[in-house]
């Protein structure tokens, strides 16, 4: 089977009105995607959500004519965050299930995820089938004109959101008393998320709830935090969280301010899961980029730390395949099994927030689980269309990543990857020697930029 080049690692993703979100292709991604969903003579329906970006008012169409044109009805949901468009299709029984999203990229990006009617995200070679469809034409998918699918709104679906999430909050707490801060980065949350805390008890402090279609992750969200910052401690708060464009991770900043990433939630959720016997599996499923301090905290408890590709599909994948529950990044997408197939931001805040009402301590304390290893990444910018595979295989490049590589064996890590949504190739190391990690990270940048010149 051919591989994918219009897919990366989370869907299609490009700069809006340019191959490839146009919307001509958009629109040929619809019929093949509606076609490669079409099965049995039901009829079939495909819901479509997005988040804020202005990129949004010509994909939507655009999709929908897609759709439409194959024989499926399609359901409009406006903006919501990724994981409701996952409930979504499982819980209106949809064939397929559709995101606009970049994600945490600025708005001028945009993206199609895809999620197949048991909501989850599509495998590889699905995808590849997909574009094997759009590039073999498509004439012979388009349905006659008493075929056509039909388009209507759904009106009440962040409703159906927003109680979704509440249910998954254990019952009998509250979240009374507390103060907190939560910033949806001028996304796709911005109606739901502070609904759902507020609703639970909690006094809630919003930020970046007013979109414009060019602010979404603007200054705000998970990636710029210090807005966040700044307002958890002007506003004495007991904690913020920070969610990206399309809400499907989440970050948090204790009382004083400092930030506290996926991998303690991680750890977090585990403990409390072993202890009470949740955890499947005995393990915890995260990637490459996760610190070699979760893996020792998990060790010590007598868990395993299984590692994947990076992209939080690879860690549903891996958790469906080994039957483990509990997974996740460093970055924030945290999956939790019996609550949903993606990672959720606004259900991993759930489940941190029931920790502090429980152990009714500060958030600094409670989020603290381990000490982290000495970690740095910083990114090599590619000139646009520069081939980052390519770079990665120059001898100057192999050999410098070879001897960092015989350097930190035994006391650290190097991971070395290309980005799968932007042109950069990613370098990140880490050691209980921090001088000696910003040292490896700073040389092997140096050689990447020169070599990519």
């Amino acid at each position: 089977m051919a591989g994918r080049k219009l897919f990366g690692t989370d869907g299609v993703r490009g700069l809006a009105n340019s191959e490839p979100m146009t919307a001509d292709t958009v629109m040929r991604l619809g019929m093949a995607a509606g076609r490669q969903f079409t099965r049995g003579a039901h009829r079939h329906t495909v819901v479509i959500g997005k988040d804020t970006r202005l990129s949004g008012y010509m994909l939507e169409p655009a999709l929908t004519a897609g759709f439409v044109s194959v024989g499926m009805d399609v359901i409009l949901v406006g903006p919501i965050p990724t994981p409701g468009i996952a409930m979504l299709t499982r819980s209106m029984r949809c064939d397929l299930g559709v995101m606009i999203s970049a994600s945490h990229n600025p708005y001028e990006d945009n993206g199609i995820k895809l999620f197949g009617p048991d909501g989850y995200k599509l495998s590889d070679a699905i995808e590849a089938q997909i574009e094997a469809a759009m590039e073999n034409g498509l004439a012979d998918a388009r349905v006659g004109a008493d075929g056509l699918g039909r388009a209507k709104r759904l009106d009440d679906a962040d409703g159906r959101y927003v109680e979704y999430c509440k249910a998954t909050f254990p019952r009998g707490l509250r979240l009374d008393g507390l103060k907190i801060v939560v910033d949806c980065a001028n996304g796709a949350a911005y109606k739901v998320a502070p609904k759902v805390f507020w609703e639970l008890g909690a006094d809630v402090v919003n930020v970046g709830v007013t979109p414009d279609g060019i602010n979404i992750n603007r200054d705000c969200g998970s990636l710029h935090p210090d807005k966040l910052k700044e307002m958890v401690v002007g506003h004495n708060a007991h904690l913020g969280l920070a969610l990206d464009g399309d809400a499907d991770r989440v970050l948090f900043c204790d009382e004083h301010g400092h930030m506290v990433d996926g991998d303690q939630v991680l750890a977090l959720i585990a403990a409390h899961w072993q202890k009470t016997k949740q955890l499947d599996g005995g393990a915890v499923v995260a990637t490459v980029m996760s610190n070699l301090g979760l893996e020792r905290n998990l060790q010590a408890q007598g868990l395993k730390l299984i590692r994947t590709a990076v992209g939080d599909r690879y860690v549903v994948e891996e958790m469906r395949a080994k039957g483990y529950n509990l997974g996740g990044e460093q970055s924030g997408h945290i999956i939790m099994g019996q609550h949903a197939t993606t990672g959720d931001g606004i259900i991993a805040a759930l489940q941190v927030l029931a920790a502090l009402v429980e152990r009714g301590k500060p958030a600094g304390e409670v989020l603290r689980v381990f000490q982290p290893v000495p970690q740095l990444l910083k990114n090599v910018k590619l000139a646009q269309g520069t081939d980052a595979s390519a770079v990665l295989k120059l001898a100057p490049v192999k050999d410098a990543i070879a001897a960092v590589e015989q350097r930190l064996n035994g006391r650290g890590r190097l991971v070395i990857r290309k980005s799968g949504t932007e042109p950069l190739i990613r370098v990140m190391a880490e050691s209980d020697d921090a001088t000696e990690v910003d040292t490896v990270v700073a040389d092997l940048c140096a050689v990447i930029a020169k070599a990519a010149a």
